[in-house]
């Protein structure tokens, strides 16, 4: 299988032609799978979290503080994320470092940023070849 790591390419289209990636008919326990994992990504401060560790890689206590949580609520948070394998957490000595799983879930993050940048532009898109632009997302805005 074909592994794409960028999201140049992809169009705002229904289309076969705008993934290089094979696609299976949707069964329902994948759908589910997929409704989990969008349902953890529906919270605002999750959504944060994930922004910040598109950056790089944080020990928990500064996650919380940079994105202006309680210690205890980003940890639970992280520990949801961690279980739906968005991120991963690494011991270092007393703390532990936290970093988004893999490219998957920045591309994830990216889409649905230029989703809502589109949408916000006011922008309408039914044409499945009209490329999406090729720049990537600035998670500091």
């Amino acid at each position: 299988m074909h592994r794409v790591d960028t999201i140049e390419g992809m169009g705002h289209g229904v289309s076969n032609a705008a993934s290089s990636i094979p696609r299976a008919p949707l069964d329902a326990a994948t759908a589910g799978k997929i409704a989990t994992t969008l349902q953890a990504l529906a919270t605002p401060s999750r959504l944060l979290i994930l922004a910040r560790l598109r950056q790089g890689p944080l020990p928990a206590t500064e996650l919380a503080a940079e994105v202006g949580m309680e210690q205890s609520a980003c940890s639970h948070q992280l520990r949801l994320l961690r279980n739906l394998g968005l991120v991963t957490g690494t011991r270092k000595g007393r703390s532990v470092m936290y970093a988004l799983y893999d490219n998957h879930v920045a591309e994830l993050l990216d889409q649905a940023f230029y989703h809502i940048e589109h949408l916000q532009m006011g922008l309408t898109d039914t044409r499945p070849d009209t490329p999406v632009s090729e720049h990537p997302i600035n998670t500091t805005r």
